[in-house]
């Protein structure tokens, strides 16, 4: 294997803990988010809006579309093709500016009560910083790269990242090849000299593997299967994480 010239996260669940700013709110008397959103369309829709089961239904369905999409094909919808659908499927419109806000209140919704971190990350990012160029690659699902780059640089890491792929503003979405040689191009290096560290075994472990790259599963905020996953390596403690990546580029891939 080649050497490891840069190594790429993902952000959900690998950097911020996803859903840990769900107790945060009910402590601070918000609904849920999911509720919030579908609070948010009946509310931009006023007096005409359809009954509230109609909306529940209708969201849940383009969700759950989103969710084949995201599967499948390899893209995310952004906010405004998600909303778009919504209310196309309602029968609704809204005027341009009212539309613009409702996506913006979607978008930022992670930021007004944020994430925490997975325990370790910004230790070890910070650690890791200066020894090889780290690129933040991550899926936009309601919160985009915008919003993204605020929630780091909120927990001053934004400066540790030398780039970004993001799917809003890629095109694409993990496992997608097109994501992985994105990231090399902003090393520069070759894909196969990338190593990827992300919590999923379907994005960020079959991802970077069917390009040639590496992976390591990281298990420090959740394990999702790391007793059947293919990866070059697992982390389950984030301060571990630079001696892992020390024995896959010495080992040759096989610490």
């Amino acid at each position: 294997m080649p050497p490891i010239r840069a190594v790429t996260f993902d952000l959900w669940d690998t950097v911020f803990l996803d859903d840990s700013d769900e107790p945060k709110r009910k402590a601070m008397g918000l609904p849920p988010k999911k509720v919030e959103r579908r609070d948010l369309v009946e509310r931009f829709l006023g007096a005409g809006a359809p009954a509230r089961d109609l909306i529940d239904r209708t969201y849940d369905e383009t969700d759950a579309e989103f969710r084949r999409v995201w599967h499948d094909e390899h893209v995310t919808w952004t906010v405004a093709d998600r909303l778009r659908r919504v209310l196309a499927a309602l029968g609704r419109d809204l005027p341009p500016d009212r539309f613009i806000e409702l996506v913006r209140l979607h978008e930022d919704m992670e930021l007004r009560v944020r994430p925490d971190l997975v325990p370790g990350a910004a230790d070890a990012l910070r650690a890791l910083h200066g020894r090889r160029p780290l690129i933040a690659v991550s899926d936009a699902i309601f919160s985009p790269g915008r919003a993204l780059r605020e929630i780091l640089d909120g927990y001053g890491l934004l400066g540790i990242f030398g780039g970004f792929v993001f799917s809003d503003e890629c095109g694409r979405s993990k496992p997608h090849p097109e994501v992985f040689r994105r990231a090399a191009a902003l090393v520069p290096c070759r894909v196969e000299e990338l190593v990827h560290v992300g919590d999923r075994e379907h994005n960020d472990v079959g991802g970077p593997h069917a390009v040639g790259a590496r992976a390591i599963l990281l298990t420090a905020g959740l394990d999702r299967g790391s007793a059947t996953t293919k990866a070059d390596a697992i982390c389950r403690n984030f301060l571990d994480l630079a001696g892992i990546l020390e024995s896959l580029d010495g080992a040759g891939g096989h610490p």
